[in-house]
C-alpha cells in the first residue's frame, strides 16, 4: 500500500501501511493524535503573538480547526479528521487507507460495511470533472463502495451490507489528499468521516511544506467532489463541481484575506444519472444550475501554517405568486482547507453545509465534498 489516509483517534491508531518511502505520514509525533482542533497557541493567535483589541485586551476569536494535529507548523505535514459526534455518526470512520497496488480503499469502524475494503464503484467510479491536462486538471477524484453481503462463516448464510460510498482524492503532486466515507443506510446521516491533509512527503518523495507570500493575491482553480446525505429519509447522492479560490496575501494585514465559490455543482443518483434539475425545478428558480456555494470573506481565516477556515453558504433568488422577490438561504456550514508548497501553489480542503431538501418536506441535506486547486 502506498500513500495513507488515517483517521487518528486519542489512541492513536494507525493503519499498517506506508507510503512511498516506507513511512507512515502521521508517524510524527504523539502530541499529534492528540489535537483538540485549535490553532496549537495558548492565545488562540497563529504567531504567539497577542495583538490587543481595542480596549488592550487579547481578541478573542472563534476560529476552531477539527481535530489532528495538535502542534502545526508551516514546515511539516498535517492532517485534520471530522470531529465524533455520537448521536449523529460524525467522525466514526477509522484507519482509512489506500491500496494502490490493488486499487481498494480501506475503512474501519463503520457497522456493517463488509469486510472494510471497498472497490471501485462499478457504475460511478470517478467524479473527475476537468479535461485532462486542463488547469482544472489538479487530481484523481475516484469513488468505491463496499461489498453488498458477508456470508457467515457457521451456516453460509448471506448477510447483507449497509451500503457505504468512499471518495478518495489525491493531488497530482501527491502534496495533499482527502477521503469522504458516508452512508445512506440511516434515516438520519449514519457513521462515516472525512479527513484532509498536507503529506509530509509528495508522490517523489520530496518534503512537503507551505511558504506563505507577504504580497500580492493568488488565484487557484481545481475540481471539487462530494456526498450527499440526509435526516429523516434514506439514499445518498454524488455531487461534483468546480473550486475557484483567491487569497490577498496583503490585506486584511493580518491575517489575510479569502474568497471562494463552488460552481457547476452537478447531483448525481447512485446510478449517475444526472438529478441536477429536478433540484433546482423544486427551487423554482428557473435555469438549470444550482446556487453558487461561497467561502464568506473575512479577515482570521488563515493562519501562517497555511491553515484556512471559515463559513460557506448560497442563497437563491425566490419569487412569490405576486412577482415579489426574496433572497433565500439554500445551505449554510463550514469549510476548511490546507495550503502547500513553496509558493502556497496548491491547496486542499472539505466543505460541510446543510440545507432544507426542496424535493421532499421536512427532509435535511448535508453535503461533504472536497476540493484540490493549484494556483
Amino acid at each position: 500500500m502506498t500513500r495513507i489516509l488515517t483517521l487518528l483517534l486519542a489512541l492513536g491508531l494507525v493503519a499498517a501501511c506506508t507510503t512511498g518511502d516506507e513511512t507512515n505520514p502521521f508517524n510524527r509525533a504523539a502530541e499529534d493524535a492528540g489535537g483538540d482542533g485549535t490553532d496549537g497557541d495558548a492565545d488562540g493567535d497563529a504567531d504567539g503573538d497577542t495583538p490587543p483589541g481595542d480596549d488592550g485586551e487579547p481578541i478573542e476569536s472563534d476560529r476552531v480547526l477539527p481535530p489532528g494535529t495538535a502542534s502545526p507548523t508551516p514546515d511539516a505535514g498535517i492532517f485534520r479528521r471530522e470531529a465524533r459526534d455520537e448521536e449523529l455518526g460524525n467522525g466514526f470512520a477509522e484507519s482509512v487507507s489506500y491500496d494502490e497496488q490493488n486499487d481498494l480503499f480501506y475503512v474501519d469502524n463503520l457497522g456493517f460495511d463488509g469486510d472494510n475494503f471497498y472497490a471501485r464503484d462499478d457504475q460511478v467510479p470517478s467524479l473527475d470533472t476537468a479535461t485532462p491536462g486542463s488547469r482544472r486538471d489538479t487530481g484523481r477524484f475516484a469513488v468505491y463502495e463496499n461489498t453488498g453481503t458477508v456470508t457467515d462463516p457457521l451456516n453460509s448464510e448471506p448477510i447483507n451490507q449497509f451500503a457505504h460510498k468512499g471518495i478518495y482524492a489525491v493531488s497530482m503532486s501527491g502534496s495533499t489528499e482527502f477521503a469522504i466515507v458516508r452512508t445512506g443506510a440511516y434515516q438520519g446521516y449514519g457513521f462515516g468521516g472525512y479527513i484532509y491533509q498536507r503529506n509530509d512527503t509528495d508522490a517523489a518523495g520530496n518534503p512537503v511544506s507551505v511558504t506563505l507570500p507577504t504580497s500580492g493575491q493568488a488565484n487557484y482553480q481545481g475540481e471539487y467532489a462530494g456526498l450527499r446525505d440526509f435526516q429523516n429519509r434514506g439514499g445518498l447522492e454524488y455531487v461534483s463541481g468546480d473550486v475557484n479560490m483567491a487569497i490577498d496575501f496583503e490585506d486584511f494585514n493580518d491575517p489575510t484575506a479569502v474568497q471562494g465559490e463552488i460552481v457547476n455543482r452537478r447531483v448525481y443518483a447512485m446510478d449517475g444519472t444526472d438529478i441536477t434539475q429536478t433540484i433546482v425545478d423544486a427551487l423554482g428558480t428557473g435555469g438549470s444550475a444550482l446556487p453558487i456555494l461561497s467561502f464568506k470573506v473575512g479577515s482570521g481565516v488563515l493562519d501562517e501554517n497555511g491553515e484556512i477556515t471559515g463559513e460557506a453558504f448560497s442563497t437563491y433568488v425566490s419569487v412569490d405568486g405576486s412577482g415579489n422577490a426574496t433572497i433565500e438561504e439554500y445551505e449554510a456550514g463550514n469549510y476548511y482547507a490546507i495550503l502547500s508548497g513553496d509558493n502556497a501553489e496548491e491547496v486542499v480542503g472539505i466543505v460541510v453545509v446543510e440545507g432544507e431538501d426542496p424535493r421532499n418536506e421536512n427532509v435535511t441535506f448535508r453535503e461533504t465534498g472536497g476540493f484540490i486547486a493549484t494556483r
